[in-house]
């Protein structure tokens, strides 16, 4: 098992339940394409990433793809690349990265975070040898995967002298959030097996590393001064979507372009399945970003 406009937009987009919700079984084992490009943007044996290009002619946008899995060694990049792999067909390239995770060598704190940071930030390098927009670069991210594309988002409001402090410049249209974890401390507060994942990957609890928990949680890092659009399933059994609504609320507030969308029959993986009915939604999502 595994595991932004300056008002809120939070739309029930009508999907009856005429079909099955999409399980994490129908993710993780049907078959993708493999990525034609692989690329390393460090050293680590999971510092790497899959660089999927359109057909047409470029520069083409960049939708950075951050895959989920609870932050766990045992779910990797795989699952999301349906994703990574649908894009490219609407022009869109996508750089779906890798990095250490819980039970890896280097994983958590402060590893998973020092990951994501460089392989977004390699997107510089990659428009040196492929027809990439560097100007177009969104981040997508689904579930924890979410919560680090957020945290990538809003990481340039850490405060000076923090362990993770900010990195160069990479412009971004946006992110965009699918069931993403948005508030470390209050997931963590639950029971089952993502949640019980926040303490190991922040290396304990809020009372014990309230610092890492304030660093870490991109509801503690907004306003972000970036367009954020969060899509969240309304029977998501997993994250939530209390953590989109609650994000988006804090987000407004704050001045950020927030536009949250919660999908009556929806679930946790419809979200990263193409083949589902609620993909044009994800897709007009990146597209609004990107376009």
């Amino acid at each position: 098992m595994l595991v932004l406009a300056a008002t809120l937009a939070c739309a029930a987009c009508a999907h009856p339940r005429s079909h099955p919700l999409v399980s994490w079984e129908d993710v993780s084992t049907r078959s993708v394409p493999p990525a034609a490009f692989r690329v390393a943007y460090g050293e680590g044996e999971l510092q790497f990433g899959d660089l999927r290009l359109p057909t047409v002619t470029g520069p083409f946008p960049v939708a950075v793809v951050i895959h989920g899995g609870c932050w766990r060694a045992e779910n990797d990049l795989a699952h999301i690349s349906h994703l990574s792999a649908a894009l490219p067909r609407i022009g869109i390239a996508t750089w779906t990265i890798e990095y250490r995770r819980i039970g890896n060598p280097g994983g958590g704190w402060t590893g998973t975070f020092e990951d994501v940071t460089a392989g977004t930030g390699y997107v510089r390098f990659l428009a040196q040898r492929f027809p990439l927009d560097i100007n177009r670069v969104a981040l997508v991210g689904h579930s924890a995967g979410g919560h680090l594309a957020l945290w990538v988002a809003g990481r340039q409001n850490i405060r000076a002298g923090d362990l993770l402090p900010p990195a160069g410049p990479l412009v971004l249209r946006g992110v965009v959030s699918l069931a993403g974890i948005s508030n470390l401390r209050a997931f963590s507060m639950g029971s089952a097996y993502c949640n019980a994942s926040v303490a190991p990957l922040l290396g304990g609890t809020p009372d014990e590393v309230p610092d890492r928990y304030r660093q870490a949680s991109p509801i503690q890092l907004l306003p972000f001064r970036v367009p954020q659009r969060l899509l969240h399933g309304a029977l998501d059994p997993y994250v939530p979507v209390e953590q989109s609504r609650t994000f988006a609320v804090v987000g407004r507030r704050l001045g950020d372009d927030v536009e949250l969308t919660v999908i009556d029959g929806t679930g946790h993986f419809d979200l990263i399945a193409p083949w589902s009915p609620q993909w044009a939604i994800v897709e007009k999502a990146v597209r609004s970003l990107l376009d």
